[in-house]
Order: C-alpha cells, then structure tokens, then sequence
C-alpha cells in the first residue's frame, strides 16, 4: 500500500497532511556528515527497505560551518551541504528511495545561523557587518540597527589589552567566495577575519575598529551586553528573523524548490519556540508546501499540550518517550534512591521545583543575564516614555522579570502581539507571578501588575498605540528568553544535578512524575490518537541525554532500589573527595552503559562526566572549569576502570538485574514502535546502542555490522538481547509498512485492551482493530507475584499472529503467558481478515528462522517468578549463587568476592 494512502483520504479528524501528500508510517534518522554523505546514505537503502523503513529522516542538509559534525550551524540557506555531496548527491539519494516507495524528510533550522570562523563563510551576515544597514541581509540578525553594531565577543582580553598589544591587525586579503570583489580590508585578530567599513581602512586601529559596523570584544562581555539574539547561551550560533516574510523567503527558497521537484517529502522544524512567531511560522510553511507533514520539535513541560493553532502533525516524540519511560519505573523505589541521593550528595537538595528554581536563578544572573538585562530594558523604555508608567524604575522592573522568567514553569506561554491572549496563557502567566511575588518585596507587588500586562499585551499606561512597536517585540522577546532559561537551566543544568533517578532526566523529560500505570497511560495515548493521529514517537534522538537502552538499564534500578542502596553505600568510600552529585552521576552511568564486555571505553565515560560536571556548574563549569578538580575526577575514573574486584561488582549487578533489562529495553521499543502515529528509529538502535549524551550519540553508524545482523538473523532465532531487539524493531516495522492505516491517519484508533494485571500493557490499534500490543512491565515486581500464570487479556475477535514468533491466538480471554511466549512482549497482527495474505507469507518465512531452545517468557505453577529455558546471556537458568542474591540480598551476594577487603578511607563515609 502507498504510504500515502492514509493522508489521501478525506477526513475531519485535525493535524493531518492535506490530500495527496505524503504521511511517513515509520522513520530512521540517519546523521549526515564527513562520516556520512548523501551516496553513502543512498548505499544503506538496501538494508533500510528489507529493515521495514517507510521514510528517511535527514538531519539538515544546507551547507554548514566548516568541520560541523551535525548541521545545526547552517551558513548558506543557498546551498546544499558540499562535504555530503551537494544538491547533486541530495538528489541521487532522493531519487534512490523514491524509487523504493521511501519518503525523504529533512530537519530545518529556521531559528538561527551559525557564526563560524573565519566568519566569510556566512555570507549573509559578513555582508552585514562589512555594509551595515545597507546591506541586502540588514533585516536577518538582531543588533545589526544597535548604535554600536552588532557584538562580535571574541577577544580573549579587554580590547583596550588587545588593541595595545598590537594583536588586531588591518590586511588585504582575497576572500574566498567573493574573488570577484579581489582583495579587501581585513581586520585580523589570529584566526578571526572581520569585513572593514569602506572608507575606514586609512583610520588609525584604534578609529577603525570603533568605526566598524560590529563591536570587537572581551568574550566575557556577551554575558552582560549581547545585542544580538542567540540560540540560547551559544555565541557562535546567532538568530534569524525568520519572521520577516523576505527573510523566509530566502531562507526556504532552495528548500521548497527541492519540496516542490518531489525531492524532499516532509519537514521536521528544530527549536521552533525559539522564533519569534512558532505559530505564524507553521502556517507559513504549511501554505507554502500545500500542507506537508511537518513535526515541530516542541518540548511539552508535565501535561502542557501541543498548541492545536499550529498547523503541524505534532510533536517529534519527547513527549511519548518520557511516558514510555515512567510506565517501566517501580513506583516502589522512590523513597530509597531519594536516600541514596541524600547520601551521596552530603547534603539536602531539596524538591525538583527548588532544584530548578535555583539552576534557572544561576542561569539568568550569568549566561542568560544579557537576554534578561536586554527585555528589562526595552520594559523600562516603555515605562519612561509613559507618564502613568514612569515611576517604575529599571531596578524594580529588572527585578520582576527576573522573577518572573524564573518561576515561569515552560517554554513560553504563546501571547501573539494584536492578538487577545488566551485564557491558558493568561494563567500561565498569573500563576508564575504569583509565584515570583513570593520571592520580592511587597513594594514591588505593583510594578509586578504592569510587567504582567505587558508581556500579556495588555492595554495598560496611556501610551499603547505610540509605543506599539516596542510593546509586540517586548512580548516576543519575553517569550524567546523563558524558552532560553527553561532550555539551559532545566535541561542542562538541573537534570544534572537532580541525580535521584537520572533516567527521567531526559530532554522533553518529565522526571517529577517518578511513574505512571497503565491506564494513566491508555488514557493520555487515546487522546493524541484522536487529536493527533500522525505525530510522531522517538526512543533515542541526537538531543538526547541518555540512549533508549542506558536509560532502561538505569530506570530498572528502581526495581532493585535496596540493593542499589546498599551497593552505593559500600561504593560511596572509594569516591573520597568527588562531589557527591557528580558521584551519584556517575555509578548510575556506569550502570546504564555496562555491556556484556565489561564497562564502556574509559574515554568514552571520561569526556561524558566532564561534561556533565560542566553541566552541573556546581564545582566547574564550561566558562569556569576547575583543571585540578576535573583532573581529580578523571583520577577516580581510572581508579574505578583499574579495579579488577569493583569491576567484577558491576558485572555482577549486570548480571543480576539482566532479566528486568531484557523486559524494559524489548517492551519499550515496541510499545514506541506501535502506541502512536510516526514511529522513529535513531539510526543504529534497532539493536542495543550504549550512548551518550552529544557527540557521543552522533558518533557514525556501523551499517556493514547491522546489515550483517540482518543477514544471519534471516537464517536464525535471535540469541543476545542485541539481536532479540533487532528482531522486534524489524518486525514492528515491517507490521507497519503492511499495515500503515493501524498506525498513523483517521483510522489509528488506540483501544485499551481489558487485562486483569498492571503488569501488562495491553492495547490494539485501528478502529476495527488490526494490531495488538501486549508488554510487560517492572519484572522485579512481577517475579514476586508469581508471574502471569493466572492473568489474560482480553484480545479482540478474530485470528491473531504474533509477528515475533509465528504463534496463532483466537480472539477473546486468553493467558497472558500464552500471548507472550518466548519474549516478554507480543506484537500481534490479525491474520483473518481481506488483507491477511502478506501477513500468513511473513509468517511463513519467519517459522524457519524461529527454532526451539530460545528463552521461554512463561510462569511456571508454583515457582513463584519467571523461568527461563536460556537466559539472555545464552547462560542456561539461573545459578545458585543468582537465587541467593535474589533472596538474601545483592549486597551479601557481592560481599563474597569484592567487599570483604576493607575499602580505602571506609572509616568516615561522606555525608
């Protein structure tokens, strides 16, 4: 079937590509780069077919600032990518997987551009900074109108020191690219080349660099006088007024040329609460395509929705994944792992809302300080300038804002300039005055009132109409930098020091909702089912923390909270003089990326922690690093890796907890893969990934091994977790490439299916049900109640094939045990109706590769937990000494080989 069939259809039902165009059943992100080109994409497509990919999700494809490994900091919107293989090379790979009924869709940037060096190859705004507000670019950056120019802080001293020391220098130099115009004033400062304004070259330095259009400066100056918006806290990365309707246009031109060729099919937009009109911008692109498929990069805070306004199929999935992610969180664990946090830590962190409060406050009074000091000031203007306003001083209104931007508790509240704000909106922004109130002076209760009516476009003062220009860009400007601190303080800062559980701690995350059952669940996936029948699902994605797999080998902790408490506790010594969030970070991420082979590359795990340490900004930071402690941590390191008897330890933890991993990795994938609309794979997780946060998880991708993989699983039964997840992921995708209408348009239906057991999550989808998923969940837990030996569910009539072992079901009540047989989900397919044929083929096909002495997921009477015919290890059933652990404790299991030496410096734990 086409995977255009379901958009083709006319239906009422919102958030649907319009008639004719294209709905992606299932995507695979593939990283484009030096180690990744458009033709070697195009010699994958081979294996991505025969995997079931229904469409290829590119990361940005215009051509980026040299050495980029990832495409964010686009410098052409002109050009396709040249080290991928420019347009060319785009179009051969288009064409490749058009060929194969495979869709191409891209990631777009419209937010921002990148500031690289040397600064010529952004065209546009070396064209700014060389002819100011006559140059054809003057409306695309911020700061370009500011008296001073825009801030280009990049002098590691005072540019009184730099100037002195004669380190800024004036040449001629031919600029690549614009050999046309032959040599041209240069002013050089080591590898940094700025435009000189005509007629200054003959100044002397001091003149000519005040005179330029941009003002040189001191790095440390942007926290306090940037005049130019940024993509968040990142100098090299500066905003785009896409907003403009010339600025889109030159922007999209070439992007919407290869839309409209058949070259690209569909878009995901990056950051869009960054622009300054998210929704303005949806419908903009949404005319322009003829109402593609466009999924926004939105991050939803707790039970925040999708602006239903926008255009747009939905969401890229963070939303589903942090939900995937409670459901397999032990409820029970909480109070334990907050103690072993307590430990660790020395001290008393408080709740997550104050943990968050105070990384926002550090953000906007350091790196953000600059955006906040910046709509203070254009709120005073408007005050100064307004005789009922002006007795609101700069000091008193600074203050509000600030407060107010911190207890703001989301990206932004969406109050569009003319228009009356929404009711939500104007609750948002009321109850986080409320909040920020408590934290100032009574006196200020007042200048509060008015700084709300502001940002909510309120008609207050006397002065509306005059100052009604600067009245809609405070609006805006107040939305972007709430969006900004919530970015850096919540996500890069307080989920780092917030180390309870740090599987939650996830881009998009939730993690102050510690877990949810199942109907909390059904009922949330049966209203974006209906409201948003094509969004999409993601498990690992080039943003995220932590990989699918590391985030479930650290979310089963919570299953085993006692023994990870007793474990650290004894642990907790051997890291004398580490800072104890640090610390707690780090045997979690030792943990979570443990491998059958032992730990991770020691490099690896060094460059995460220091970055994390970073990210922490408790004891170094990126702009303050402490050399002597980071050396101190990557000491304790190898210490950890050189230590044969607590390697041995996690090994054994490893091995202990690999029944409860096998559940949540195989359950969590394919519920991904089947509760929602557009099912995404990060390329390479199909089978188990161990990333890391960024550069990690963008590191290239092994296609030969994973196609070798796909070759000898075709020939037999899968016998590690890595191939048991590669199996699952394959047949789910090939179940959706057979089935689209159960999964994405007006037909996607999810029903929660009756089970007599919250250990199971059970649904099927489609209005007249054609897939059932049932999942196990908290395995732990499980074992202690002696399994699914007396519990069913009730399937729905008709004939039903599990796609992952070819065994038949009957409609109706059936054991849970039966459904699941050999793994610990079921995906199944029904197999009597008009459109059975290719699914008895599949079927047929898979028997042979699907022999006996696999893992069996069965309870047996009276055993009182989960056997298993072979582990996942391939190691046969359990040894005497597992049961022991199982019964007496892993902390006395672990005694017998590891802790009966004493530990060093083990008379005073920390804490």
């Amino acid at each position: 079937m086409s995977q255009t069939t379901a958009a083709s259809v006319a239906s009422p039902r919102p958030h649907l590509p319009s008639s004719g165009r294209r709905t992606p059943v299932s995507t695979y992100r593939l990283q484009l780069g030096p180690d990744l080109s458009f033709d070697d994409a195009a010699a994958q497509l081979d294996y991505l077919e025969g995997l079931g990919v229904t469409d290829l999700y590119l990361s940005p494809i215009l051509q980026a600032a040299p050495g980029s490994t990832h495409g964010y900091d686009v410098v052409d919107h002109s050009r396709i990518s040249a080290e991928m293989g420019g347009r060319e090379g785009f179009e051969r790979l288009a064409t490749a997987a058009h060929a194969r009924d495979m869709g191409i869709i891209v990631d777009v940037v419209p937010n921002h551009m990148g500031v690289p060096t040397p600064l010529h190859h952004n065209r546009a705004l070396w064209s700014v900074l060389k002819d100011g507000p006559s140059s054809p670019y003057a409306a695309w950056f911020d700061g370009a109108d500011d008296g001073d120019g825009i801030l280009m802080p990049v002098l590691g001293a005072r540019i009184g020191t730099v100037l002195a020391d004669g380190e800024i220098t004036l040449e001629r130099r031919v600029i690549p690219g614009q050999e046309e115009e032959g040599e041209q004033a240069v002013l050089v400062y080591y590898d940094h080349v700025f435009p000189v304004r005509a007629g200054t070259e003959h100044l002397p330095m001091h003149l000519c660099v005040k005179e330029q259009y941009y003002r040189l400066a001191y790095w440390k100056v942007a926290a306090e006088e940037l005049n130019f918006r940024r993509f968040f806290d990142v100098d090299t990365l500066v905003a785009v007024r896409v907003e403009d309707d010339d600025v889109f246009d030159a922007t999209h031109a070439l992007l919407l040329d290869l839309f409209h060729a058949g070259h690209i099919d569909a878009f995901r937009i990056d950051h869009p609460d960054g622009l300054a009109d998210p929704r303005g911008y949806m419908r903009r692109l949404s005319r322009a395509t003829g109402g593609a498929w466009i999924a926004a990069e939105k991050i939803l805070e707790g039970d925040e929705q999708m602006p239903d306004d926008w255009p747009v199929a939905g969401t890229t999935g963070y939303d589903t994944s942090w939900r995937i992610s409670a459901l397999q969180c032990d409820p029970n664990g909480y109070g334990d792992l907050g103690t072993v946090a307590h430990l660790i830590t020395g001290d008393i962190p408080g709740t997550l809302p104050e943990v968050i409060d105070a990384a926002k406050r550090e953000i906007v009074t350091t790196s953000l300080l600059a955006e906040v000091h910046r709509i203070a000031t254009l709120a005073h203007v408007i005050c100064r300038d307004d005789i009922m306003l002006r007795d609101h001083t700069f000091g008193w209104i600074r203050a509000c804002l600030t407060e107010l931007v911190i207890a703001f508790d989301r990206y932004r509240a969406y109050v569009v300039p003319g228009e009356t704000a929404p009711a939500e909106s104007v609750e948002l922004v009321r109850h986080a005055a409320e909040r920020a109130n408590e934290k100032l002076d009574a006196e200020l209760h007042d200048t509060m009132e008015v700084v709300v009516d502001l940002v909510l476009g309120r008609e207050v003062g006397s002065e509306g109409r005059a100052q009604r220009a600067q009245r809609d860009e405070l609006i805006v400007r107040f939305q972007q930098v709430c969006g900004a601190v919530t970015a850096k303080g919540v996500e890069d800062t307080a989920y780092y020091r917030w180390t309870q559980l740090v599987a939650l701690n996830e881009v998009g995350g939730s993690p102050g909702t510690w877990s949810l059952n199942p109907d909390e669940f059904h009922r949330w996936c049966s209203a974006m089912a209906s409201d948003w029948p094509a969004t999409m699902t993601c498990g690992t994605t080039h943003d995220t923390k932590r990989s699918e797999d590391v985030r479930s080998r650290i979310g089963v902790i919570a299953q085993y909270a006692p023994e990870w408490r007793a474990l650290v506790t004894k642990l907790h010594p051997y890291a004398e003089g580490l800072e104890g969030h640090t610390e707690n970070l780090f045997w979690q991420i030792l943990a979570g990326t443990w491998t059958p082979d032992g730990p991770i590359e020691r490099e690896r795990i060094e460059q995460y922690m220091l970055k994390a340490a970073r990210e922490q900004k408790i004891w170094t930071s990126w702009t303050a690093q402490d050399a002597d402690g980071e050396e101190r941590l990557l000491a304790f390191i190898r210490r950890v890796y050189d230590d044969g008897d607590l390697m041995g330890a996690f090994t054994d933890w490893y091995e202990f907890t690999a029944d409860a991993v096998r559940v949540s990795i195989l359950s969590r994938k394919a519920i991904q893969l089947t509760c929602l609309g557009v099912a995404d794979v990060y390329q390479s997780c199909e089978t188990l990934q161990n990333y890391l946060v960024d550069p990690d998880n963008r590191a290239a991708a092994d296609f030969v091994g994973l196609a070798d993989v796909a070759s000898y699983l075709d020939r037999r039964s899968p016998l590690t977790l890595a191939e048991e997840k590669f199996h699952v992921t394959r047949e789910v995708l090939r179940l959706r490439k057979r089935r689209p209408d159960a999964f994405v348009g007006p037909e996607a239906a999810y029903r929660p299916l009756p089970s007599s057991t919250g250990h199971a999550l059970c649904f099927a989808r489609g209005d007249n049900p054609q897939v059932v998923t049932v999942a196990s969940r908290l395995h732990r837990d499980l074992t202690r109640a002696e399994g699914f030996t007396a519990h069913s569910v009730l399937l729905p009539e008709g004939r039903w094939l599990n796609v992952l072992t070819n065994t038949e079901h009957d409609g109706g009540n059936v054991l849970i045990a039966e459904v699941l047989g050999r793994y610990p989900v079921a995906v199944l397919e029904k197999v009597d109706g008009p459109d059975s044929s290719e699914a008895r083929a599949q079927a047929e096909s898979l028997s042979d590769t699907l022999e006996d002495g696999r893992p069996i997921f069965r309870a047996e009477p009276g055993a009182g937990s989960l056997s298993w015919s072979k582990g996942p290890s391939d190691s046969g059933t359990r040894p005497a000494d597992e049961t022991e652990a199982e019964s007496t404790g892993l902390l006395t299991w672990l005694t017998k080989r590891f802790f009966d030496r004493p530990a060093a410096n083990e008379e005073e734990p920390r804490g």
